[in-house]
């Protein structure tokens, strides 16, 4: 993460993950219908595909198209082409 603002962030976003996992752990503990239980698990699945969204997003943001710092960067165009494809492969 680059700044501090992000890593608050991304921990917020973990720390929920965490408590969607303990709510399908309780769901199990009390043999909740198979039915609510997919569900929370989807919703899981869809949060941590979100974090690894916003992951890769910055990663490719601050280290493949920084020209700043990296003087061979890619082609910014081709960059958001690829994340797009990424968001969609993703969901």
């Amino acid at each position: 993460m680059h700044t501090s603002q992000q890593k608050s962030k991304m921990l917020a976003r973990v720390r929920r993950i965490r408590g969607q996992v303990e709510a399908i752990e309780r769901a199990l503990d009390k043999d909740a219908n198979c039915d609510e239980v997919m569900h929370l698990i989807a919703a899981v699945r869809g949060a941590t595909t979100g974090l690894m969204n916003e992951v890769i997003e910055d990663h490719v943001r601050g280290h493949l198209v920084n020209v700043e710092q990296h003087p061979n960067a890619l082609d910014p165009d081709a960059v958001e082409q690829l994340l797009d494809v990424l968001k969609t492969y993703l969901k």
